[in-house]
């Protein structure tokens, strides 16, 4: 049976935002202390190409902060690319955790199908 599933995703698992960093060959994330525009944030920091302030998360609230004036200081579809290798990894971290095996496919318009077989190795 095929369910189609939409989910709004708070970054809270270490593993699978270093996964995604390195999915889409980024430099990982690093813990501490964040200038943005307007102040300064302390969390995980994510380097986004192009963008002049990191995206930085709290992994302990699910809290996100960011600074791309509107596009000027970083394209926001680099934000998403990263939220949804985000979400491509943490559901392949969980669902192998949980014995299944997980199969990936690139659509043509930029999503991704995952398939998660119960039960199965891969």
């Amino acid at each position: 049976m095929s369910h189609i599933v939409e989910i709004q995703t708070e970054v809270r698992d270490v593993n699978a935002l270093r996964a995604a960093c390195e999915r889409l060959r980024l430099p990982l994330p690093t813990e501490g202390k964040f200038r943005l525009f307007s102040g300064e944030v302390e969390g995980l920091g994510v380097e986004l190409p192009g963008w002049r302030y990191p995206v930085v998360y709290n992994l302990a609230s699910g809290e996100c902060w960011y600074d791309h004036f509107n596009g000027r200081w970083g394209d926001p579809q680099e934000l998403d690319r990263l939220l949804q290798s985000y979400v491509v990894e943490k559901a392949r971290l969980t669902a192998h955790r949980q014995g299944h095996s997980v199969l990936e496919e690139p659509l043509k318009d930029g999503s991704i199908k995952l398939t998660i077989q119960v039960g199965g190795e891969g």
